[in-house]
């Protein structure tokens, strides 16, 4: 009877951390399902699109610039002494002609501020994509853990019976009663807690993925990362997104140094005009050549502020490399680790487990006590509830080292949803059209309304 009970645990033990990492079954949500719903439905790409879609919009005003520029002014007045109306209307245009490629430069400054925040967007699609990893995996190691809990109850409420048996025909005492009452309660308790763990894992799924999780297949092969750590690193340094917005952000301040000497320099304008009154047209034209003569050293001081940031700017592409390069090796280590300790607590699972049915086999003879029993079942427990922490730490880690290395992005992952393309918006605006409705910015309307938001 004894040893049924000890099989059904064991098989029910299996089962439990065999849905962890068991065959894929049909249906059910994957991983890949679940970072592509993240990416779809996450409000912080679209907040970091719009900033985007802001700065793109930076060049249009940039372009713009070397237009001409055209206003008119209509005039209206009552003179006394001739008891009379007049009216006039003004129109101006005015064009600059050269100005020594301070508007260029302008243009240079916007296009990479556009490019760096596009590496930015970049670096927020691997934190939503890492973050949807995490949930999927938190909740099936949370589901995991329920089930194992569970079997641990429902073995120990059978061995509370077998103990009350024994104890009514003299076999066992009271405190063997009492000892497996003790832990029947700390196991009840312990399924609590893991049902606690699973509703906060599925509502941390809800806020990445968008919706509560169903049933999760189980976690694919991890995709290929490096073959060693030098070679990550060098991915990194070519790929990471944050390198490559630093980069930008020092071509960005040494642009900013020539457009601030540009400033500097004089300015040649043309200007036209017209001029109705009810005495007739009036028309003007002509050049303009201007520039600074004084300003209290304010331009040198523009200059020098320019230089400083150049020179922060710098410091912090340094500093970029460095943060990235310690990624790349924090995340290096743990993967390690994670397999190291994937391999110990597979043997720690068979080991405790060839050990609990030795301890229920020599309990049936009476070699063992009920709290042998117990603690042996325990450690049983303990092990595997590590083996899904072990193997949900792997596969944590080589997505870690994706992140690490730049490459968690929808593209490299080859994931099966329609990438945002930033340059359809730019190629719309670049170059200051007169007109024009962001599509993103009428859906996020729509949106907000559904939600009555607005």
């Amino acid at each position: 009877m004894k040893m049924i009970r000890m099989k059904a645990f064991l098989t029910a033990s299996v089962l439990a951390t065999g849905a962890l990492f068991g065959p894929q079954m049909a249906q059910a949500q994957t991983l890949s399902d679940a970072m592509v719903a993240a990416y779809e439905t996450s409000g912080l790409l679209e907040q970091n699109r719009a900033v985007l879609r802001a700065a793109d919009e930076d060049v249009a005003q940039a372009v713009a610039s070397l237009r001409p520029v055209l206003n008119y002014a209509l005039n209206a007045g009552y003179t006394s002494q001739l008891d009379s109306w007049a009216a006039s209307l003004d129109l101006t245009a005015s064009i600059t002609v050269y100005d020594f490629g301070a508007s260029r430069l302008a243009i240079d400054m916007a296009q990479e501020a556009v490019l760096a925040s596009r590496e930015r967007l970049v670096g927020i699609e691997q934190n939503v994509l890492f973050n949807a990893v995490s949930a999927y995996l938190d909740v099936r190691a949370a589901e995991a853990v329920v089930g194992l809990r569970a079997s641990n109850v429902r073995l120990i409420m059978q061995e509370l019976r077998a103990a009350r048996d024994r104890f009514e025909v003299g076999e066992i005492t009271r405190t063997d009663v009492s000892l497996a009452e003790a832990r029947l309660a700390a196991a009840q308790a312990a399924e609590a807690a893991a049902q606690g763990d699973l509703a906060v894992a599925r509502e941390f799924y809800r806020s990445v993925v968008g919706a509560y999780p169903g049933q999760l297949a189980p976690p694919p092969t991890p995709p290929a990362t490096a073959d060693s750590l030098d070679a990550a690193k060098a991915v990194a340094n070519r790929r990471h997104p944050d390198i490559l917005a630093a980069q930008r952000d020092v071509t960005l301040a040494e642009i900013s140094i020539a457009r601030a000497k540009a400033a500097m320099l004089p300015r040649v304008t043309a200007n036209a005009g017209m001029n109705l009154t009810d005495d007739g047209t009036a028309e003007n034209f002509g050049l303009r050549l201007g520039g600074p003569i004084y300003q209290g050293g304010a331009l040198r001081s523009v200059e020098r502020q320019a230089m400083a940031r150049r020179d922060a700017s710098r410091a912090g592409l340094l500093l970029s490399v460095q943060n990235v390069e310690r990624n790349v090796g924090n995340a290096w280590a743990q993967l390690r680790v994670a397999t190291a300790s994937l391999e110990a607590t597979a043997q720690q699972v068979r080991a405790s487990r060839e050990a609990f049915a030795g301890v229920q086999e020599e309990a049936r003879l009476g070699a063992r006590t009920t709290l042998d029993v117990l603690d042996a079942e325990q450690a049983l427990l303990d092990a595997q509830v590590s083996a899904i922490s072990a193997e949900i730490g792997r596969y944590r880690s080589v997505y870690a080292l994706l992140s690490a290395m730049g490459l968690l992005t929808v593209e490299h992952l080859g994931l099966a949803v329609p990438t945002y393309d930033p340059s359809l918006y730019y190629n719309q605006v670049r170059n200051a059209p007169l007109g024009g409705v962001s599509a993103q910015g009428e859906k996020l309307d729509r949106i907000l309304r559904s939600m009555g938001r607005e």
